[in-house]
Order: C-alpha cells, then sequence, then structure tokens
C-alpha cells in the first residue's frame, strides 16, 4: 500500500503546559508518511524548549510572531505538501491510529474532498468529559443551526483547500466555519463514527473565553449566504433545523450516557 502524505499543521502560542501531548499525539501514530508543521506564535513560555525536544521529527517549525491563530495557520499550509491536511490546536489531540484511518478512508472514497469523525471532550488534565457524536454533513442544518465539524477531526484534500482559496484571515475565531461551508460550496464532505480526536475544554479555551465575538463571527458567514435573524422565516427555518438535526441525533445515538450529568456540572 502506498500511505499518502499528510500534513498536520499545528498553531501555537504560550501552551507549554498541553503541547507536549499534542505533539506526541501526532508523532505517536507512526504513520509512515507524515509531514508535522508547527507554526508558533513567539511563546514566552516552556514551549519552545518542548518543540526543540522534537524538531528531528517535524517537517518544519518556526516561532516568530505572526498575527494570531489564522495567519499562523495559513502560514504552516503554504508550506503543506501533503495530499491530505489537517490542523491540530495545541491543546487538542489526535486518537491513536487516526491517520492510517484517514489515509485508508480517502484511499477507498476518491470522490470525497473532505471528511469528519467524531471527537472526545476532555479537561485540563486529559480526563473524559464525553463523546460528541456528531450526524453527517447537511448545508441547512449547519447553516441553520451552527458549526458542529469538530475541526481537530476534520481532514481533506489539498486540491478543495487550493481551490477555494485556503483560510480567510479576516476570521480570528470562526475561520473553521468560513472554511467548511466554502469547501460545501464545491465539493463533497462526508462523516464517519470513528473517534479522531479531543478536543480540551476549560475555561482559558479560546472560544469559549471570546464567545461573543465567535458568534459574531459565525453570524457574519451565515449572512453571507442569506441567513439573517431579521428574515420573517427565520425562526421557522430554524426551528426545522434543530427539529432534523435533534431527531437525526437521537435515531443514531448520538447522545451518548452521561451527556445530562456533564452538561449540569459545566
Amino acid at each position: 500500500m502506498s500511505w499518502p502524505k499528510i500534513s498536520v499543521v499545528t498553531p501555537s502560542y504560550n501552551q507549554g503546559r498541553f503541547i507536549e501531548a499534542t505533539l506526541l499525539s501526532v508523532l505517536n501514530q507512526n504513520y509512515p508518511n507524515l509531514e508535522y508543521i508547527v507554526v508558533d506564535g513567539g511563546s514566552a513560555d516552556e514551549s519552545i524548549e518542548i518543540i526543540k525536544k522534537y524538531e528531528h521529527r517535524l517537517a518544519y517549525w518556526v516561532s516568530e510572531p505572526d498575527g494570531g491563530q489564522t495567519k499562523g495557520l495559513i502560514k504552516g499550509f503554504r508550506r503543506a505538501t501533503g495530499e491530505i491536511q489537517c490542523w491540530l490546536n495545541s491543546d487538542d489531540l489526535l486518537q491513536p491510529g487516526t491517520l492510517s484511518e484517514v489515509a485508508a478512508y480517502f484511499l477507498d472514497h476518491p470522490r470525497v474532498d473532505a471528511v469528519y469523525g467524531n471527537a472526545l471532550w476532555i479537561d485540563v488534565a486529559g480526563q473524559l468529559l464525553r463523546e460528541q457524536r456528531e450526524i453527517p454533513f447537511s448545508r441547512f442544518v449547519w447553516l441553520y443551526t451552527y458549526n458542529y465539524i469538530p475541526c481537530m477531526s476534520m481532514f481533506w484534500r489539498k486540491p478543495i483547500y487550493d481551490k477555494v482559496g485556503g483560510l480567510d484571515q479576516e476570521f480570528d475565531l470562526a475561520m473553521d466555519a468560513d472554511l467548511w461551508i466554502r469547501f460545501a460550496e464545491v465539493g463533497r464532505i462526508a462523516h464517519v463514527r470513528s473517534v479522531w480526536s479531543c478536543m480540551r475544554f476549560y475555561p482559558e479555551q479560546k472560544n469559549r473565553r471570546l464567545r461573543e465575538k465567535s458568534d459574531a463571527e459565525d453570524m457574519r458567514i451565515r449572512q453571507r449566504y442569506g441567513v439573517d435573524s431579521g428574515q420573517p422565516l427565520y425562526r421557522a427555518k430554524r426551528f426545522i433545523a434543530q427539529a432534523v438535526r435533534l431527531a437525526w441525533r437521537l435515531l443514531t445515538g448520538c447522545y451518548p450516557l452521561g451527556y445530562r450529568r456533564y452538561m449540569e456540572r459545566s
């Protein structure tokens, strides 16, 4: 079997307490054709010392001011040459065996341009909170509910990234949502029920700290496609989309045991 090259880009800034676990979750995949790129924004903590421990296993790394996460990712993907690409934030993890599963999926499904799996939510200590099981991509449901594609479990072919022009630096928090919906305009997004990553869920998490800004960016994306809360039919469409999502998740077993308990204590 000829393994396709997979490029993984990790953006980071002052994430010394998490980055080693992130690096090892990628490197310990032992994937035979890996291109791992780390773009650090000029960290002042122990991050650089940790990255240097593994630099002999990295295709490229840099530490310098980059203007934020999205610009750092753009810098990383400009260097990426893999047929398959993804990014993994420096506080998240890949599940063992993910890269091999992803490669096999793309080889078996040549007409799929992007694919996402499920994810686990973990706490600061890496303890399991719950599994986030998702439904297949539906443009209508996605536009009228929220971006339910977990970015750390999303992989795509390089041609579709190039075709849509890559990440948009105008988005600081919803850059993933903006990229996914542009993928959907020109290609096919698939979903598998495998758990491919872990997302660390904690108060300092960027999207939790800056939720208001994140929501505003998210709405800008939806307005681009005609979704406007001021429209007469907006509430009806949103209700239908939420009902479809709920029914779909119930019918496909997306609500794991322990969900209510976790949500109550969060």
